[in-house]
């Protein structure tokens, strides 16, 4: 079987989806090895130039900004097309060619024109104003942001990319919740596959002396609810609790949060790292005591947190969408932008040290559980032979 893999952004580019769609273009050209069975050979497609990334390293076909033709050219020799998002143009040839096709949505995108389900500006979750007919609301949600020429562009691109996806083989969510809110025909959930790293040595201060470590892991924008975090731990400080927070990432809220950290007080306790390469990361993160993930908009997953329960880290996370469902009842939750919530699950940890290592390792077994590479590659190729067994 001839596979394409179309992925508008990859490596050397670094986020949830090319991580994702690297772990099972390498998962797939392994197992097929190692198993019998038909051979599936894979092609990645990409946008993205190579940069000082040398493609031959990988056991797999890269094909990097191909032309319209070329690209008409690897989807025609396709036998199964799995396309990461609904782009247009790949789902449009595919249409058109009759070849089945796989769409695997990480976003909301043919579900709102933002593709994030966040209300602008108010920065709440949308009620499902595209869904239920409300373009009027769409359109002016993303005048905020875009523009008003370019929110009636974006309103207008949704309505041909969501009837394909409802004429494609199959749709594949990456939680229940993109099910639910996308609704679209032949659809089936397969959860992110994450490398089984060995557990990080958790080095827990038991005594609630000395200060909670805890981190934040991602993107610095509005959605990611950072403000909320900041009010918890200046609660912490307010009582007398020893900690420091380390903000891991980098994005345009930077400098606001900075500026918001010093009018608060709280900036001696706080380090902000800036964009780190992965082994930085993971350096930090063996030192914390606890990752927390405050975001107001609804993830469709919340891959940081999936990769620190598998190394048996301990996460508190806003209990919404697709990153309340990853984590289940191996973390601690709280109510989207509510601090004091969030301040009280810091203070139970704070207090209580043992209660770290109890939920880093039920973090683990989750992980091991829901997240693991071998499941997310055989799921995989099962789906790429039953939609060519369809049409044979």
């Amino acid at each position: 079987m001839n596979l394409l893999l179309y992925v508008h952004s990859w490596a050397p580019s670094v986020g949830g989806v090319e991580t994702s769609t690297r772990i099972l273009a390498e998962g797939l050209a392994k197992r097929e090895a190692n198993h019998c069975g038909e051979e599936i050979a894979v092609t990645l497609v990409t946008q993205t130039p190579s940069g000082s990334m040398n493609d031959s390293e990988v056991p797999y076909r890269v094909v990097r900004t191909p032309s319209l033709w070329n690209l008409i050219r690897e989807i025609r020799r396709a036998d199964v097309v799995h396309l990461a998002g609904p782009t247009l143009l790949p789902l449009i040839i595919g249409y058109l060619l009759r070849k089945p096709t796989i769409v695997e949505h990480h976003g909301y995108q043919v579900g709102c024109p933002n593709g994030m389900l966040l209300l602008e500006p108010q920065k709440t979750q949308c009620p499902g104003h595209f869904m239920a007919g409300r373009y009027g609301k769409c359109l002016e949600c993303n005048s905020h942001t875009m523009g008003w020429w370019t929110s009636l562009k974006t309103l207008l691109l949704i309505f041909p990319r969501r009837w394909l996806c409802k004429k494609i083989a199959a749709n594949v969510t990456i939680t229940d919740h993109v099910s639910l809110r996308l609704a679209l025909p032949r659809s089936r959930t397969v959860y992110y596959g994450i490398e089984n790293v060995e557990p990080r040595p958790m080095q827990v201060q038991d005594d609630a002396a000395k200060p909670l470590r805890l981190a934040y892991l991602g993107r610095l924008v509005s959605e990611k609810g950072l403000p909320v975090l900041f009010l918890a731990v200046q609660r912490l400080q307010e009582n007398e609790t020893a900690f420091h927070l380390t903000v891991i990432g980098d994005g345009p809220e930077r400098a606001r949060l900075e500026t918001f950290a010093n009018e608060m007080g709280i900036n001696q306790c706080l380090t902000f790292t800036g964009e780190l390469q992965r082994r930085e990361v993971d350096q930090i993160l063996r030192k914390m005591d606890v990752v927390v993930m405050p975001s107001l908009c609804e993830e469709t997953a919340g891959l940081a947190a999936i990769e620190q329960m598998m190394s048996g880290g301990a996460v508190i996370v806003s209990d919404i969408a697709g990153l309340a469902e990853v984590v289940g009842d191996a973390g601690l939750k709280f109510v989207p932008g509510n601090s004091e919530e969030l301040f009280s699950c810091l203070k139970v940890l704070a207090k209580d040290r043992s209660k770290i290592k109890q939920l880093g390792s039920m973090a683990r077994a989750r992980a091991l559980k829901e997240f693991s590479v071998e499941r997310f590659i055989i799921q995989h190729a099962a789906l790429y032979r039953e939609v060519q067994k369809a049409i044979s």
